[in-house]
């Protein structure tokens, strides 16, 4: 079976040279870049695709007929395509858990002091020549709200623990091993100071944080999003920044990706931005790109 990793970019094809063994399957890589209608081309002839977030919508992927395998790199892929689509159409859709649960949570818990002390603003601020230390949100002995207790919720939860804060949590099943204390989803919108997105992106869980939901989070909380932004609604989340309902959002996911320089999102100052980069540390793509070989070993 012919494999082709689709979308190797500049950033993940040294990491892809250390990973890769004399053992392993032979494995094409592209490493230029296409518009999304250039899909068909880049993926026609092969069997198994290894896609690091390209969108693959379902038209595209049936003009590939060869097509029976994507190894998505990540847990995610509801926000690339629609695996259900997919999976009637005899292809099979492969994700990676655990591989960076360390590095995306902190990444979230450095969202979360990014957004509590105002970093990214003063940094431009202080950059145009403007000098106002804004006065910051202390988070030792405030309350961390997790929604979605898997890996990284609970690293998460961990390190927030470890930064003196009282953590609560909500998860989608209960599990007998979680340390956190469960509440009910109000409860916790209710009482956090900072709630942290966790959960993985499927059906039941797509605007999870909806209009009423965020309405019901505690005036002047900050919100840290590292898991999808399919999760929030961002008409309603824009709205409360605005108002100031929300006091200010860590974000490194979007509806839509890369982020227009001229989003909403993108122009409120209570917002701190990062370019869907959680996972990316050397450990964590070493770990991500060996297990997709890996995979791809037991399919060929």
């Amino acid at each position: 079976m012919k494999t082709i990793f689709l979308d190797c970019n500049d950033q993940l094809a040294p990491v892809w040279a250390r990973i890769i063994r004399a053992d392993d399957p032979p494995i094409d890589v592209n490493r230029e870049s296409f518009a999304r209608d250039d899909l068909p081309r880049v993926i026609r002839g092969y069997d198994i695709a290894i896609d690091d977030h390209s969108y693959m919508p379902t038209p595209l992927v049936e003009r590939c007929p060869e097509l029976k395998h994507i190894v998505f790199l990540g847990t995610g892929p509801a926000s690339y395509m629609n695996v259900e689509e997919l999976a009637y159409r005899g292809i099979t859709v492969h994700i990676i858990k655990g591989y960076g649960d360390t590095a995306v949570a902190e990444h979230a818990i450095a969202l979360m002091c990014a957004a509590a002390r105002d970093i990214a603003r003063m940094d431009r601020e202080v950059r145009a020549g403007i000098w106002t230390p804004h006065e910051g949100v202390q988070l030792a002995g405030k309350k961390l709200g997790v929604i979605g207790l898997g890996g990284i919720g609970r690293e998460v939860a961990r390190i927030g623990q470890a930064m003196g804060m009282e953590v609560i949590g909500w998860n989608r099943t209960k599990h007998a091993d979680l340390t956190v204390p469960l509440v009910d989803i109000d409860t916790l919108l209710a009482r956090s100071d900072v709630i942290s997105m966790n959960l993985t992106l499927v059906h039941e869980t797509r605007g999870f944080l909806s209009a009423e939901r965020i309405a019901r989070m505690k005036p002047g909380a900050i919100l840290v999003n590292t898991a999808r932004g399919a999760l929030v609604d961002e008409r309603a989340l824009i709205a409360a920044l605005t108002s100031g309902h929300i006091r200010h959002a860590g974000l490194d996911v979007f509806d839509s990706e890369p982020l227009n320089p001229d989003h909403p999102l993108a122009q409120l100052p209570n917002v701190t931005l990062t370019a869907h980069a959680a996972f990316r540390t050397l450990e964590a793509s070493m770990t991500l790109l060996r297990r997709a070989v890996d995979i791809v070993k037991t399919l060929v």
